[in-house]
């Protein structure tokens, strides 16, 4: 166990519905590169206030997860390109006070199109959230689209598809035939904990046109969506994918030290076990 001083540098994360995943990730890789950092999670009811903690109390670094992607914004110093772009905020670096603000979620998606060979299909993303944004502008970036938005919010839903010159419809079954022959989930339908965690956000014939499934959730590895997938004989792409990638960059913009792929895939692991 490592020693904690007064000089030790403090991480943490803020979601609705914290895990160990991300505290398991990090401190593992703290310990075994030698740094003097520790990682905690949080929940809050004031995300104000939660953030002007991490300013006010010099706390180094913050991941942002759902429901305050967006509500971060207002609350920091400066938005970097990759928060820009999506107006979405996951990662947050505090530098000498001075609140940074980053989305590594948008580099993560983006890495496993290519790592996966993802054929450029069509494409469609369900949700209209902070998440669904980076996904989005990580398709477009990679080549995809315009593909279709598929959200019930008839606010955030054609907002987002407008911005980036894709479709929206409200629900599922309102996608053409072909339409969606990547099927990218970024609600929370499957996330354990919450009302949904054990329902699928796509029906069987969606499934069953699907090329490819590509499930944002993290928690659990292998969601309802992930497990229909597999049974189905589709390429997977996970959201624990997702989430050891994004967190290896976050891991990096906090101290300065990038881990090895192969130190990333243990860390992962362990964050899991």
């Amino acid at each position: 166990m490592r020693d904690i001083s007064k000089d030790t540098r403090l991480c943490i994360s803020l979601s609705a519905r914290p895990t160990n995943i991300g505290t398991r990730f990090h401190n593992h890789l703290y310990e075994l590169l030698d740094l003097d950092f520790v990682y905690k999670a949080f929940t809050t009811t004031d995300i104000a206030a939660a953030i002007g903690g991490v300013r006010a109390l010099g706390i180094r670094g913050c991941s942002v997860s759902m429901p305050w992607k967006e509500d971060v914004i207002a609350l920091v110093d400066e938005m970097t390109p990759s928060a820009t772009a999506i107006e979405s905020v996951n990662t947050i670096v505090n530098d000498d006070g001075r609140l940074i603000a980053y989305n590594t979620d948008f580099i993560a998606i983006r890495t496993l199109l290519d790592t996966h060979e993802v054929p450029r299909t069509s494409c469609a993303v369900l949700g209209a959230g902070g998440m669904a944004k980076a996904c989005v502008a990580a398709l477009t970036d990679a080549g995809f689209g315009p593909g279709t938005v598929v959200a019930r919010n008839a606010t955030s839903g054609p907002a987002l598809a407008e911005q980036y010159g894709w479709a929206w419809v409200a629900s599922p079954e309102e996608l053409a035939d072909g339409a969606a022959e990547l099927v990218l989930n970024a609600t929370p339908v499957g996330m354990a904990g919450g009302p949904a965690e054990n329902d699928l956000p796509v029906g069987p014939e969606l499934m069953e046109a699907a090329r490819t499934v590509f499930d944002v959730v993290a928690f659990p590895s292998r969601t309802p969506l992930v497990r229909a997938a597999e049974a189905a004989g589709k390429p997977v792409i996970s959201g624990a994918e997702v989430i050891a990638l994004q967190a290896a960059e976050q891991f990096a913009l906090y101290t300065g030290v990038r881990p090895t792929p192969e130190q990333v895939a243990e860390a992962s692991r362990i964050s899991r076990a």
